[in-house]
């Protein structure tokens, strides 16, 4: 692989660790030959301006530094394009990176695995979900977990994955369910009242929750799953089973698969807001489509492959 690639960095992400991040990400880039270049953009929209130009001028992959919001960021400049995307993961959730098996807060790790996979021209082609106009690689979430978004969003105090915990807990206080209307590809629409729906692409959200355990990265379908009514003892009870994915035998949640999900929410006097990869689309409704092989990521060797 020869040219110059690009690192895309964020920052702010995880507590300031995208800064130092990028140093020893590019040194072991550089180590492998690699010609680098770094793009910081001075707010969201002006660095995605700056990622779609390095990929319109042809450079040899762009380089994610960052946590999942700079990785579904990145996805939107390299998503239907033959660029290959590279994921140093240093955020709070990191759910993209740990889906791929990719190294997670170890950026000069990362930086090796992306050098050897341009070297050896190995990549993985996966799907992404579209929704609003804009491609995610994890979940989109709504309802409960929406509206910890929204708060967690608010909060300034604690950092880090104690703030969507600390969110949590305060959102259970008004636990109620939303009056769903979810469509699967073409069938008859489903009608539910719901705690929340959450459509993935990929497994896990909120750094590794495996609210979709079983959603594969490269089926071409969505995972859809209906946490119905519960209480908060009962969510309280089965909540720490998302981290195993083990809540999806759990009588209230129901898993459905699809190619294209329409959600709908009626909540009196209330908006809901649907999330992907941690970030805010927009008030639903929201029609959500997978897309075979939609981008192609830099990973490792497989499993017990042979060295050099």
């Amino acid at each position: 692989m020869t040219g110059e690639i690009t690192l895309f960095v964020n920052p702010t992400a995880g507590g300031g660790r995208g800064a130092g991040a990028a140093q020893p990400a590019a040194r072991a880039l550089r180590a492998a030959g690699l010609s680098v270049r770094t793009v910081v953009g001075t707010d969201a929209d002006d660095a995605l301006t700056r990622a779609r130009r390095a990929v319109s001028g042809g450079t040899g992959a762009l380089i994610a530094v960052g946590g999942d919001g700079m990785t579904s960021l990145a996805l939107q400049a390299v998503a239907g394009t033959d660029t290959p995307l590279g994921v140093v993961a240093v955020g709070t959730g990191n759910d993209i990176a740990r889906a791929l098996g990719l190294p997670v807060r170890d950026p000069a790790g990362a930086g090796r695995v992306i050098a050897r996979a341009l070297k050896e021209g190995r990549s993985r082609s996966i799907d992404l979900g579209r929704a609003g106009g804009r491609w995610y690689g994890s979940v989109l979430a709504s309802g409960f977990d929406s509206r910890v978004n929204d708060r967690a969003n608010r909060m300034r105090w604690p950092a880090g994955r104690l703030r969507y915990d600390a969110a949590i807990l305060a959102e259970l206080a008004g636990l109620r369910t939303v009056p769903y209307r979810i469509a699967l590809d073409d069938g008859p629409p489903l009608e539910t009242d719901a705690t929340l729906v959450a459509v993935g692409n990929g497994p896990s959200y909120g750094g590794g929750m495996r609210i979709c355990a079983d959603a594969r990265l490269d089926d071409g379908l969505l995972d859809v799953t209906v946490v119905g009514e519960c209480g908060r003892a009962t969510l309280l009870r089965v909540f720490p089973r998302v981290y195993r994915g083990t809540h999806l035998a759990h009588p209230a949640v129901t898993v459905h698969r699809a190619a294209k999900v329409t959600l709908e929410a009626a909540t009196p006097g209330e908006t809901v807001t649907g999330y992907a990869d941690g970030e805010p689309l927009g008030p639903l409704p929201l029609t959500v489509e997978a897309v075979p092989a939609a981008v192609r990521v830099l990973v490792p060797e497989p499993a017990g492959a042979a060295g050099p």
